[in-house]
């Protein structure tokens, strides 16, 4: 029985997705602190943060507008460590990005469960 956010498979792996990209990021050029480092901080952040908002709304079209905010700040922090790849920041892409449609399936699935679950009713 999933009781909290804290229950939710893709809660866990998109928190220590978070975890790894503060990990990564610490190797980044100084410079970046107030640019790239922090839109992916950002975005890293917001992808369990509005899986935790989404879980406590009671209807079925605000759970998945979070969950499609999440998806879409997931989008937005595969881009900025591809760029982050780009500029020579990072040379390990192809690792994280597993990680990160790990989290877009678990998401897209639970969209989906949802969806089917209120058709049921």
């Amino acid at each position: 029985m999933i009781k909290s956010y804290r229950d939710l498979i893709v809660w866990q792996k998109a928190h220590v997705l978070v975890l790894n990209i503060y990990n990564i990021i610490q190797k980044f050029p100084a410079e970046e602190k107030f640019a790239l480092i922090s839109q992916i901080r950002r975005a890293a952040i917001s992808v369990p943060a509005n899986i935790v908002e989404g879980f406590r709304r009671n209807g079925m079209r605000d759970k998945i507008n979070f969950y499609n905010y999440a998806q879409s700040s997931l989008d937005e922090l595969e881009y900025e460590m591809f760029l982050a790849q780009e500029l020579g920041y990072y040379s390990n892409f192809e690792a994280l990005e597993e990680r990160i449609n790990e989290v877009a399936k678990l998401l897209s699935g639970l969209i989906k469960s949802i969806k089917n679950s209120s058709q049921a009713s």
